[in-house]
């Protein structure tokens, strides 16, 4: 039986207050989705299978370059981490597995991982390799890079972490490898392009080597930060570049803030489902840079519009379609359990919301150029309020009509706190 961390009556209690309005909301918004020969259960059923992975480093504190504030109650150990995770996917019931990083969650058995996280009714999602940064003890410094560092035997140490976290991953029943690398130059000149790349080529060819026939490996793009001149891998197309080398089990991975402000990431999207190189999304919104901030509080309606071209995608049965989904963001204001709750549900939201675009109409308008009315049939679906849908689909598989305030009914934040030693002092540099 799943150890629930919230007390089962309370989640129950705040459900009966809201059981009256959401079964009213739910048959209103049936009647008029009817009317467009839409079933509301059957899109009900869909949004209940859609599932993204909650990220272990996400239920602590965030900061940025300058700062971190650290809030109560915070985990102290990748155990406390899963508890958490565990409220999240209690109350929402869309995020079943965790991401870990590497070595922030390493522990001396990976059973007993697998023993928590199978008491909690958790799985593990790709894992996460860090060579950003230097970890205590570590011989080599990644400062200068690590898989593109000129120095042989510090790319080696990169190799062997991330063949270690490959080890680890098959311990507890991950499939996949996500690798993200800060490599890149602070000025001009400082190392040459086109060898780093070589360098960062040979280095993913040995880790891929090192891959189970089952598992795939996924590659990240970013702009720019820490390096801020050049990164070696700073675009969706070199990225595509690095999976088409590797083979087939490599895969594109999409970091919605790893963009620029203008960049049109939902024809991205398009492009490496079309060449079959998708291999999934790290969620979250920005408005200036990587900000990290919570999935869909800044451009909700961009999260639609890429949501649009993966229920598409899924529409025509697009060959080699199966991405993974992660939240991927920083908490530095916020309980981390609740931005983490909206950002899964906001997600969610806008894969209902796809799921209501007219496809037959929009192929028409599209086919006859009628710009206004391919335009509209998009915006048509985003306008609907598909939230008694969401809430519905948590309710019949066990969550909570409303998980935030079901969450802040049950003062797991105070509880937790009283049982972690506070954190103190805050600190700098990225989080």
């Amino acid at each position: 039986m799943t150890e629930q961390r919230i007390a089962g009556e309370i989640v129950s209690a705040d459900n009966e207050k809201r059981m009256s309005a959401l079964k009213a909301d739910y048959d209103a918004l049936g009647a008029k989705l009817a009317r467009d020969g839409i079933d509301i259960d059957a899109v009900t059923r869909k949004a209940a299978r859609f599932f993204v992975a909650v990220p272990s480093w996400g239920v602590g504190t965030g900061g940025t370059r300058f700062a971190r504030f650290p809030g109560i109650g915070e985990p102290r150990n990748i155990f406390d981490k899963l508890d958490d995770c565990a409220v999240i996917h209690q109350l929402t019931r869309a995020t079943p597995t965790v991401s870990l990083h590497i070595p922030w969650d390493k522990v001396d058995d990976p059973r007993r991982l697998k023993t928590h996280g199978d008491a909690l009714g958790l799985g593990y999602d790709a894992m996460n390799s860090n060579t950003f940064s230097d970890a205590p003890g570590q011989e080599k410094s990644y400062k200068f890079g690590s898989l593109s560092h000129t120095d042989a035997a510090t790319r080696q140490q990169a190799i062997e972490h991330n063949i270690e976290c490959i080890e680890i991953g098959q311990a507890i029943g991950s499939k996949a490898l996500t690798v993200w690398i800060g490599d890149g130059s602070n000025f001009p000149g400082q190392t040459s392009f086109t060898r780093s790349f070589e360098r960062y080529l040979d280095a993913m060819k040995a880790i891929y080597k090192q891959l189970p026939e089952d598992w795939r490996i996924f590659s990240e793009h970013k702009m720019y930060e820490p390096a801020f001149y050049s990164t070696v891998v700073q675009d969706w197309g070199t990225n595509y570049l690095i999976a088409t080398e590797l083979g087939d089990k490599a895969y594109c991975l999409v970091d919605l803030g790893h963009h620029a402000p203008n960049v049109n990431i939902e024809m991205i999207v398009a492009r490496l489902i079309q060449f079959k190189k998708l291999g999934g999304f790290h969620f979250n919104d920005s408005k200036y840079g990587d900000d990290d901030l919570d999935t869909g509080t800044i451009d909700p309606h961009r999260l639609f519009l890429v949501f649009n071209e993966l229920v598409d995608a899924e529409h025509r049965g697009a060959k080699g379609f199966h991405p993974a989904h992660m939240i991927d963001q920083s908490h530095n204001v916020t309980d981390p359990i609740e931005s983490l709750i909206r950002s899964a549900n906001e997600i969610r939201r806008a894969y209902a919301q796809a799921l209501l675009v007219n496809r037959k109409a929009l192929e028409g308008y599209q086919n006859d150029n009628d710009a206004l009315m391919a335009s509209e049939t998009l915006k048509a679906a985003y306008r609907i309020d598909v939230e008694p849908i969401l809430a519905m689909a948590r309710l019949q598989a066990g969550g909570a009509i409303d998980p935030i305030a079901a969450y802040r009914a049950s003062g797991y934040r105070q509880a937790i706190a009283a049982e972690r030693p506070a954190v103190i002092g805050g600190g700098g540099g990225i989080v």
